[in-house]
């Protein structure tokens, strides 16, 4: 098995394995970080998309049958892994291991372990975050940079406060068999109107229910300690405003790509707001990319998504401007476009407006924190019913 091994990689790390999984083969290269409790194979849309196979290099008869090879036949290799606490990789016990600063040095060693000088990043929900501590680390190394249904750390991480995100939290926590799990997960990861679409004789949620069903009861549950770790890297995440400056300063074009709809409501698990203030903070080098769909829209709006990200790379292959790739200027009578032109012609409103803004947040995170602990208490209670009867559920794909 392909292995990463941390030791001796600058990581400071003993003992720390990465697995990972490389496909397609040629000169441009793209690394894919996934998210919490995800492993490698949840890039699956992706990688056929990008590399033109799901067949590994490490595996016999590998057939490319489609990527960005066009007029110039060039061909994209792309790899995958699962970050520490998850998969085939190590699992560290202690919540201090596990940190976005701390994961994104391991892609780093493992671009070092492949002999990739430099590599398109992409990264999905937590991944986003690893990615984007990487591109703050080493932004030389960064030929461009997606983030897909990425959120901030801390508060941000909680979903809205709503009868939605209520009802998804407590079933979560009251899930004690295969089908209950696979319940939920659908609810979380995909809109309304997508599992109901009919597919054949039956809608889509029935498809993928008894899909996860079959999953969830052939795998074992993700580690305490992996799961713990993991939730504690996306709590401590933070960017600082000289990690931003750092992206910026690199010039690499950004594409931030979320899901959202207007009929059911935005990406259950990461707030779309994150994402475009996000975007904004690293303007003009980010494209915001709203499509239909839940925080699993690369698998929701595949054809979609990695179209994107192929236009991503050829922009960044062609040296366009920044000012040609983004698409928030366009955007400029919305709230954020207004926020940025107030900021510059009127100093004393805005500060008077940043001071509502700060007194309703702190409302907000006081709601939150109290969602929080109701949350950790229904928790605990979980794992004293679970000493009783154990379940065994699947990773997640998020």
């Amino acid at each position: 098995m392909p292995y990463c091994n941390l030791t001796g990689a600058g990581t400071g790390e003993k003992g720390i394995k990465l697995y990972y999984r490389t496909y397609g083969r040629g000169p441009i290269k793209v690394l894919l970080i996934i998210g919490l409790a995800g492993t490698h194979d949840s890039w699956w849309p992706q990688i056929k998309g990008l590399a033109g196979t799901h067949v590994a290099n490490d595996d016999e008869s590998v057939e490319i049958d489609g990527c960005l090879c066009e007029e110039g036949g060039v061909g994209v290799e792309v790899c995958a892994f699962d970050n520490r606490g998850m998969g085939l990789s190590s699992i560290p016990t202690k919540r201090s291991e596990y940190t976005t600063t701390i994961m994104a040095k391991d892609a780093i060693a493992l671009l070092d372990h492949l002999g990739w000088s430099k590599a398109h990043v992409f990264g999905h929900s937590m991944g986003g975050m690893i990615a984007c501590k990487l591109a703050a680390l080493v932004p030389d190394r960064v030929l461009s940079l997606a983030l897909l249904n990425v959120s901030g750390g801390g508060f941000e991480c909680f979903p809205k406060f709503d009868r939605l995100a209520l009802s998804i939290g407590i079933r979560f926590l009251m899930a004690r068999t295969p089908e209950e799990r696979a319940a939920v997960d659908l609810d979380t990861h995909y809109t309304q109107e997508y599992l109901e679409e009919l597919v054949e004789d039956c809608t889509r949620r029935d498809l993928l229910y008894r899909e996860y069903v079959k999953n969830i009861s052939a795998n074992g549950m993700q580690s305490n300690h992996g799961f713990e770790g993991q939730i504690n890297a996306c709590w401590t995440h933070k960017m600082i405003d000289a990690e931003i400056e750092a992206i910026r300063n690199a010039g690499f074009l950004v594409s931030v790509i979320h899901g959202s709809s207007l009929m059911n409501r935005h990406d259950v698990i990461a707030r779309i707001g994150h994402a475009r203030r996000l975007a904004w903070k690293l303007h003009p080098y980010t494209k915001m990319v709203d499509l239909h769909g839940g925080h699993l829209v690369s698998h929701e709006k595949t054809t979609e998504v990695n179209e994107e990200l192929l236009d991503l790379i050829r922009a960044s292959q062609a040296n366009r401007s920044p000012q040609d790739w983004t698409n928030l200027a366009d955007a400029a009578t919305g709230w954020s476009g207004t926020w940025l032109m107030m900021s510059s012609t009127n100093v004393g409103l805005l500060t008077n407006m940043s001071s509502v803004y700060c007194i309703i947040e702190r409302l907000n995170r006081c709601l939150i924190y109290f969602f929080g602990l109701f949350v950790l208490l229904f928790e605990y209670a979980q794992r004293v019913l679970r000493r009783v009867k154990p379940v065994r559920v699947s990773p997640s794909l998020t």
